[in-house]
């Protein structure tokens, strides 16, 4: 069995490599280094068959010197505490890059929610909920959905939570329904952003869209919606993948009809008119823009002298290892960095959380107007500091990010 690339580890090796070029003060860096607070809670969860599993969850936060902190849930197999804690120091990062006033915070539950009906996901969600009840709420900490949870999920987060209250807290949770006080565009927002910020790079590179091929790694919702949006831009979707593996068609794919087949399928491979291709072989594809959409350590120091796009735009968070951004850079390949590509979704996040708080909510047209201005300045900013200090666009939007929590942090001071 393969070694696990450890993330936390990932995530302190790429804020070692930021404040050695920065010169950040040691006394910041050794508080950056460590989360906030660490939060693990066992939740019994009466089954279908009447027997209680016990499942173990998480809640990290990472930094709240710019804002309460803010971060998703995860439903997944194989969550660790130290991957908690990579992601929630990362959405530090990303709110800060992007410029909204959130510090980072990540949480997990250790489970299959494949292999869990709707009553039992329930249970599980609303047990967890009363578990971390402590540390959530919308001064203080505010989930979202991530990996295999939905704005449903969402849906009960707030519901338990507001009942605990004795009355309704929309500001609570993020990415819930429109009929539980969401937002318009939050479900599409991660991919729209993605889309955004490769658009910008193409344009950056004088690559154009048209005809361009792209290769999609991961075909859940940040996935289809970057697949969709690029396509429309005129792209040509050459490969796409899912848990279940991949399909390619050199003469491209179509999109609506991918995500039929996944929503009626459960799975890409069910796609005809396309070769079946394994998820590391559609990595290592000839295309122009790769979109990594899935889990962390996607393109690793093992397979990045074989990656072949000339872009590379993080859907996912942390897909790349810090060994593999040297091989890329190298390479001459451009980087979208994940706290920068897939920045959307908590942008749209605190659109939807403002319009919880003041109770007053925007149309579609108004939250894509928004995140489009928020990515493109955001795609600027970063940019013009990879020029400016010729560092690669991680280390740039690294830079940019912890000199803002840095600034935040001196500021208020150290108390006591």
């Amino acid at each position: 069995m393969p070694h696990r690339i450890n993330p936390y580890d990932q995530a302190l090796q790429q804020l070692d490599k930021a404040a050695e070029l920065m010169d950040l003060d040691p006394t910041l860096h050794k508080i950056f280094s460590k989360p906030k607070r660490v939060l693990e809670v066992s939740i019994p969860v009466e089954m279908d068959n009447e027997d209680y599993e016990v499942f173990t969850g998480y809640r990290v936060q990472h930094n709240f010197n710019r804002g309460p902190t803010k971060g998703g849930i995860r439903y997944h197999p194989d969550v660790t505490l130290d991957e908690i804690k990579a992601l929630a120091m990362w959405m530090t990062w990303k709110c800060a890059v992007v410029n909204i006033p959130y510090g980072g915070a990540k949480g997990g539950v250790i489970c299959n929610p494949k292999k869990m009906s709707m009553k039992e996901l329930e249970n599980l969600t609303r047990r967890f909920t009363v578990e971390i009840m402590a540390m959530i709420g919308p001064e203080s900490d505010i989930p979202a959905p991530d990996v295999y949870t939905t704005p449903q999920i969402m849906a009960w987060i707030m519901d338990t939570y507001s009942i605990a209250k004795g009355s309704r807290v929309l500001g609570v949770v993020t990415g819930k329904p429109l009929s539980a006080g969401g937002s318009h565009g939050r479900e599409e927002a991660t991919g729209r952003g993605t889309a955004i910020t490769t658009l910008d790079a193409c344009k950056h590179l004088k690559m154009g869209s048209e005809g361009l091929r792209l290769v999609v790694q991961g075909f859940g919702n940040a996935g289809s919606v970057t697949a969709k949006i690029l396509d429309k831009a005129g792209f040509r979707v050459i490969a796409t993948s899912d848990s279940q593996g991949g399909v390619y068609n050199s003469k491209g794919l179509d999109v609506a009809k991918l995500i039929a087949v996944k929503e009626q399928t459960g799975s890409v491979i069910n796609y005809g008119d396309a070769d079946r291709i394994s998820n590391q072989a559609l990595l290592e594809l000839e295309t122009d823009v790769l979109v990594p959409a899935a889990l962390e350590n996607a393109i690793t120091e093992q397979n990045a002298a074989r990656i072949k796009a000339r872009v590379v735009a993080e859907a996912a968070n942390g897909p790349t290892t810090v060994e593999a951004d040297t091989i890329l850079e190298d390479k001459g390949v451009f980087v979208v960095p994940d706290i920068l590509a897939n920045a959307g979704g908590v942008v749209v996040s605190y659109f939807e959380w403002v319009q919880g708080t003041q109770s007053f909510f925007w149309d579609e047209e108004t939250v894509n107007e928004q995140l489009e201005r928020v990515m493109h300045r955001s795609f600027a900013d970063v940019l013009a500091l990879h020029e400016e200090r010729k560092v690669n666009m991680r280390m740039a939007a690294l830079s940019l990010a912890i000199s803002r929590v840095a600034e935040a942090t001196m500021v208020r001071g150290i108390y006591p």
